[in-house]
């Protein structure tokens, strides 16, 4: 299944808004990547980074989502996430032979978690990890956050796939 891009009613409640430009964007995510190959996938295309793939770049969101939501404001552990793996840095995107479908089932399955989260507590909630600071920030903010996150990321994804192959637009 994937994440309609659809933008958000232009009334609606907080939620439904900030959700809904989440949603937007998590599908454009998704969208950079259709009809890529997987050696495209897995190819860097910025000589200085060489993990700034669109299957890293795939995998980094999926374990952002899940350090937001799950970890800072649920209070979750932070082991099955490698972005806390302070001995290998940008763990996250070391994606090389994990298929793109997989990592695109992954993003949109942690997605789904995160939208859970959010609906069932009130955006004035904050959260509960004892260990990050970051935690002490509102649901709103950290959804807000997350708008900003994978916005900018939404944009790298568009310069990634132009520079593959051409492949350009928005929206």
């Amino acid at each position: 299944m994937t994440i309609p891009r659809v933008r958000p009613p232009l009334v609606a409640d907080e939620r439904t808004q900030l959700i809904g430009w989440l949603d937007m964007q998590r599908a454009i995510i998704q969208w950079k990547c259709e009809g890529l190959s997987e050696e495209d996938a897995h190819r860097a295309v910025l000589p200085d980074s060489p993990l700034m793939t669109m299957a890293g770049l795939v995998s980094h969101m999926r374990w952002t989502e899940h350090c937001w939501f799950e970890v800072l404001f649920l209070g979750r552990g932070q082991s099955d996430n490698p972005q806390f793996d302070e001995t290998v840095e940008d763990a996250e995107m070391k994606v090389e032979g994990v298929p793109l479908a997989r990592l695109l089932d992954d993003y949109e399955r942690q997605c789904a978690v995160s939208n859970e989260i959010v609906a069932a507590h009130s955006l004035d909630d904050v959260g509960k990890h004892p260990d990050f600071t970051s935690a002490g920030a509102s649901l709103r903010w950290m959804i807000i956050h997350m708008v900003e996150e994978t916005a900018r990321h939404a944009g790298h994804a568009d310069i990634i796939r132009e520079l593959l192959d051409g492949e350009k637009g928005y929206y």
